[in-house]
C-alpha cells in the first residue's frame, strides 16, 4: 500500500479498526527495555511521569496498527516463569492449561494460585513522540510502544464513544487523529493511567511529505506474533515444571484429579474456561521491563 492509498482509505480505516476491536474485546486475546526500538516513559522517584505521544497507523504492507501479545510472569520454587503464551497465536499453552485445571478444582486456594499465574495482555503499536520531558532526544522520532489494556481501553473509547453527542475518532490517523497525553502516577503501589487523555483531533505535522516520512519510519508489527517468536509447547512445559519444582500448588485432596485433567481430558480447557472467564480475565498493566530483567537473572 502506498502513502497515497493510505490517505484514500482513511474513510474505511475507522470501520476496519472497529471490527478488529470487536474481535479483541470478544476474545480477550514487548520487548524488554534493551530493545532501542521501544520507547518507555521516564518515571520519577515518586512513580510519576508524563509525555505526549501519537499513535500511528498500520505500517506499510500491514492492515492493523497494533498487535496483541499474551504472556505470563510469575515466580515459583524453581525461579521465574516469564514467557510469551502460545495462546497469542491460537495454540495450546501449558500454563493456561494448568491454570484452568487449578481453577476447575473449585478450591479457593487453587483459584488464587491460578489468578496469580494468569495471562497478561500487552499491545504493541508504532508511536510518534511529540514531547518527552524526561528525554528530549526522543522528540520527533518514531518508536514502538508496549502498553496494557487500560491504555488500549482509552483508544477503544475514542473510536467507540458511549454518548450520542460524541464523534468517533480514529486515534491512529495521521491527519485527524489526536495526541495522547500520557500521565502516569503511582496509586496503591501500581502504575495508574486514569488521568491520561486525548487532545482534540489534529494533524501530527503540517505537510504530507513530513507525514509520509513518519509513516515510512514505522516498524513492522506482525513479526511479534510470528510463530517463530514463540517457544514450543514442549519447551514451555519443561520450563513450567522447572519453575514449579517439587512443590505442587494444588490442594492434596484435588491433586490427582487436577493431574488427570491437565494431562488427558480433551475438552477440559473449554469446560474450565466456561466456568470462570471473568475471574481469569486480564486487566493488569504490569511493567514489562521489570519482568524482562527478572528473566535475565533467573
Amino acid at each position: 500500500m502506498s502513502f497515497a492509498d493510505l490517505r484514500k482509505q482513511r474513510a474505511n480505516a475507522l470501520s476496519d479498526l472497529t471490527s478488529e476491536l470487536a474481535k479483541v474485546n470478544q476474545k480477550g486475546g514487548g520487548k524488554g527495555s534493551e530493545d532501542t526500538r521501544f520507547w518507555t516513559p521516564t518515571i520519577d522517584k515518586e512513580g510519576n511521569g508524563m509525555a505526549i505521544i501519537r499513535f500511528l497507523p498500520s505500517p506499510e504492507n500491514e492492515t492493523v496498527p497494533f498487535v496483541r501479545v499474551w504472556d505470563h510472569g510469575f515466580q515459583g520454587p524453581g525461579g521465574w516463569y516469564i514467557e510469551k503464551s502460545r495462546t497469542t497465536i491460537g495454540e495450546d499453552d501449558p500454563v493456561s492449561e494448568y491454570n484452568s485445571a487449578l481453577w476447575a478444582t473449585g478450591n479457593e486456594d487453587d483459584k488464587k494460585i491460578a489468578s496469580s499465574q494468569k495471562r497478561r495482555l500487552k499491545f504493541i503499536s508504532n508511536i510518534y513522540v511529540v514531547n518527552d520531558p524526561g528525554n528530549a532526544a526522543n522528540n520527533g522520532k518514531v518508536f514502538l510502544y508496549s502498553y496494557g489494556k487500560k491504555i488500549f481501553d482509552k483508544l477503544n473509547d475514542l473510536m467507540n464513544p458511549s454518548f450520542a453527542d460524541e464523534t468517533a475518532i480514529n486515534p491512529f490517523d495521521l491527519w485527524e487523529g489526536a495526541n495522547f497525553r500520557l500521565r502516569i502516577r503511582k496509586f496503591e503501589g501500581y502504575r495508574n493511567y486514569d488521568k491520561s487523555e486525548f487532545d482534540k483531533p489534529s494533524a501530527i505535522l503540517p505537510s504530507d511529505d513530513e507525514l509520509e516520512a513518519i509513516w515510512k519510519s514505522e516498524y513492522p508489527l506482525q513479526a511479534f506474533i510470528a510463530p517463530s517468536e514463540f517457544k514450543s509447547y514442549a519447551e514451555l512445559k519443561a520450563r513450567l515444571e522447572k519453575v514449579l519444582g517439587s512443590a505442587t500448588p494444588v490442594s492434596a485432596e484435588k491433586r490427582e484429579a487436577v493431574a488427570e485433567s491437565y494431562a488427558a481430558a480433551p475438552n477440559f480447557k473449554e469446560r474450565a474456561a466456561e466456568s470462570a472467564p471473568a475471574a481469569m480475565a486480564d486487566d493488569d498493566d504490569d511493567d514489562l521491563a521489570f519482568f524482562a530483567r527478572l528473566k535475565e537473572e533467573s
